[in-house]
């Protein structure tokens, strides 16, 4: 298997010293965003919708009714783009101009397929919710024959897909450096909060150790 996702169609034109086609830099980006957005096209009309996902291997999972009207188009055939954004910062110039922003992404491209394989179908859902919250399918209760009829699952393949990623202060003009504004870097990043249980369990059930530790940085 090759080491790259670049195609045509991934191939980027604008910064490409910010891109990669790495499928172990893909993978790590994925691994580590929460939401993707999901493109597509019904009758002319362009929609983004945003979604949770999971990754087993090469193979992207996204999950939802099986009356959305999202799944059931790409269910279709019909091309799919889904993006992943991870925020890292804001980058802060002395020009307007050339304010930027730290960030990592993922842009993949293809066609999805309705999971129709009972076992595939529940090992799908496991790995989203894993995705979410590592550590908490094991304790839950599984998913219904009815629930899982009334779900829908996609896997989209990692074929064709591209990263690309920004590090790093502002990129100011020389004629620039000599104002005096504060320019740099303001890290952002995702943290949790207090955990508020739910009033009905009376708070008598411990919290596990996989939220009392939760992080997003895989």
């Amino acid at each position: 298997m090759s080491n790259t996702l670049l195609t045509p169609r991934t191939r980027l034109a604008r910064y490409p010293d910010r891109g990669s086609h790495d499928r172990e830099i893909i993978h790590r980006i994925l691994d580590e965003g929460f939401v993707c957005h999901i493109g597509f096209v019904v009758d002319g009309q362009p929609y983004v919708i945003p979604t949770a996902y999971g990754r087993v291997s090469d193979d992207l999972y996204l999950h939802g009714s099986a009356a959305s009207r999202m799944l059931r188009t790409l269910e279709k055939g019909s091309p799919v783009c889904l993006t992943v954004t991870l925020l890292d910062g804001l980058v802060l110039a002395r020009s307007a101009f050339h304010h930027s922003l730290n960030y990592r992404s993922v842009v993949v491209l293809g066609h999805a397929s309705l999971v129709t394989d009972p076992s595939e179908k529940l090992a799908a859902l496991h790995a989203i919710s894993e995705h979410i919250v590592p550590g908490r399918w094991a304790e839950v209760r599984e998913p219904s024959e009815r629930e899982l009829k009334a779900a829908a699952v996609l896997k989209l393949p990692l074929v064709e897909a591209s990263a690309k990623i920004r590090t790093g202060p502002p990129a100011d003009d020389e004629t620039d450096y000599g104002i005096g504004v504060w320019a740099g870097e303001l890290p952002l990043r995702l943290e949790t909060g207090d955990l508020i249980p739910d009033p009905s369990s009376g708070n008598t059930v411990p919290v596990p150790d996989y939220l009392r530790n939760y992080s997003r940085r895989r």
